[in-house]
């Protein structure tokens, strides 16, 4: 398959080059290095998702010097596009970090919950290396570098043009994937050329909630395009709705609970906003639903707090039964607060729909909820969003008879769906789509998307667009 080389720089004079930090043929772990104008830029800097390998890999020193990158522009809040960042300012890095007003508004909870888990984590960790008589381990960032880090954010309003270097100028575009996601354009000029950098983030699916469709840009010299869905199309909304109350009814008739693990950004309140138009019409007789994630929880409140930003016709929609929040518009929703609030939806045998994090199983009050649900034929198990390879939710999706968690081998006879037209990504139709919109020739580079679905992406975007796109490798560098 086409891949970039490590140095592909030939006759013409370059500004730069950006070299493949992560995300590369890969879905988690988004970081590319770019290097221009005697700047070095950060394009995102996530953890990566996926079981121990990615564990180890996010323990590991940064392959570059933290302390010499100037800036960093982040795309989104999802952790595998922002998580890295209190270990960079951990080793380093004192520069600003460009992101959108939405991400400034969720990158404090985000980081906050994620700090918290690796803290619990590695606090258990250390009992087990003491009970072996060997030294704990140190951690590798702390609170204080999370607090740093969102020292150094600045905002930046979506299509404003904010110079952040000599010659380097940021605009954001919306991306409509979750609150604050942004397509980024950096536009490097100097006394003889100008080049235009467009990294397209996350590109949301036009066919879900609350988010307005992603951003058309038709200038560019060289597109980084995420290829997350890029070998498959979801449902349209009104069959993944049918599909959704399907599961709801058959939950019903087998006098069983459901269990969705959801990310606590963008896949909650989606869900939210369609369970609470299903109560509105009627369609929820007797249905409880539990928001037990004390993080999405707190991005709700967000969500509610820039209901104004958000896509007007679903907003209306909410206005018209009378709702200003996504708790107005679901009145059969419980957040849980406490551990003992999430204990006690143990209680509840039938017509509960809980949902919790994390949204790849990979920890969260889910697990808990699974451990006591999971070996009930009765059960159903809805997955709404990506799993990537090595979590306890792509196990599950794969269906085994029997799974180990929390020390034990549990039966699983929970029923398994798998609903796509919740994700929050574009599919590969509405990637080839939004591709198609730029003018002229630009080089495409395919980043974020497991090795089936970039190949089978760049198939189609040369069959139906005429694009020629490279396949991003880690280490890797193209120039420009």
């Amino acid at each position: 398959m086409t891949q970039l080389s490590s140095d592909t720089a030939n006759r013409t004079p370059r500004l730069g080059k950006i070299t493949f930090k992560g995300a590369a043929l890969e879905v988690t772990g988004s970081c590319h290095l770019l290097e221009t104008m005697g700047k070095r830029i950060l394009l995102d800097c996530g953890m990566r998702q996926g079981g121990a390998a990615s564990r180890k890999k996010n323990s590991e020193d940064f392959d570059f010097d933290p302390a010499s990158i100037d800036m960093v522009v982040l795309s989104h809040a999802h952790l595998d596009h922002s998580g890295a960042l209190p270990r960079l300012v951990n080793a380093g890095f004192r520069g600003s970090i460009y992101v959108t007003n939405g991400t400034e508004k969720l990158l404090p909870i985000m980081l906050h919950d994620s700090f918290h888990i690796y803290e619990n984590d590695q606090q258990h960790r250390n009992i087990k290396l003491a009970r072996q008589d060997r030294e704990p381990e140190e951690l590798e960032y702390t609170l204080k570098d999370v607090e740093d880090t969102l020292s150094q954010l600045y905002a930046v309003t979506y299509k404003d043009v904010k110079t952040i270097a000599l010659g380097v100028e940021l605009k954001f575009y919306d991306a409509g994937h979750i609150l604050g996601s942004a397509i980024v354009e950096l536009t490097i000029s100097n006394d003889q050329q100008t080049k235009t950098i467009v990294f397209s983030g996350d590109l949301g699916n036009s066919d879900t909630s609350l988010m307005y469709e992603p951003s058309i840009v038709e200038h560019a010299d060289l597109v980084l395009l995420e290829s997350t869905y890029g070998d498959r199309n979801h449902r349209n909304q009104a069959e993944t709705l049918a599909e959704f109350k399907a599961v709801i009814k058959q939950a019903e008739k087998d006098e069983g609970c459901i269990m969705i693990p959801a990310f606590a950004v963008g896949r909650t309140q989606e869900l939210l906003f369609q369970l609470g138009g299903m109560y509105q019409q009627g369609e929820l007789d007797d249905w409880h639903v539990f928001l037990d994630s004390p993080m999405a929880t707190s991005v709700t409140k967000v969500y509610n707090q820039c209901i104004a930003t958000l896509d007007i016709k679903d907003t209306n929609l909410m206005k018209a039964y009378g709702s200003m929040t996504l708790e107005q518009f679901l009145p059969c929703l419980t957040i849980s607060e406490t551990v003992q609030d999430s204990m006690a939806i143990n209680l509840v045998e039938s017509k509960a729909i809980i949902i919790a994090g994390s949204g790849m199983c990979t920890g969260g009050r889910i697990r808990h909820h699974f451990k006591q649900r999971i070996w009930k034929k009765n059960s159903h198990i809805i997955f709404v969003g990506f799993q990537a390879q090595g979590t306890f939710g792509r196990r599950l999706i794969e269906r085994p008879k029997k799974i180990k968690f929390f020390g034990q081998e549990l039966a699983v006879k929970a029923q398994i769906h798998t609903i796509g037209g919740f994700s929050a990504h574009a599919g590969q139709d509405q990637l080839v789509e939004w591709a198609k919109h730029f003018k002229g020739k630009p080089k495409f580079c395919l980043v974020h998307g497991e090795q089936s679905a970039i190949v089978e992406l760049r198939d189609q975007l040369l069959m139906r667009a005429d694009i020629d796109a490279e396949i991003a490798v880690e280490g890797a560098s193209v120039y420009f």
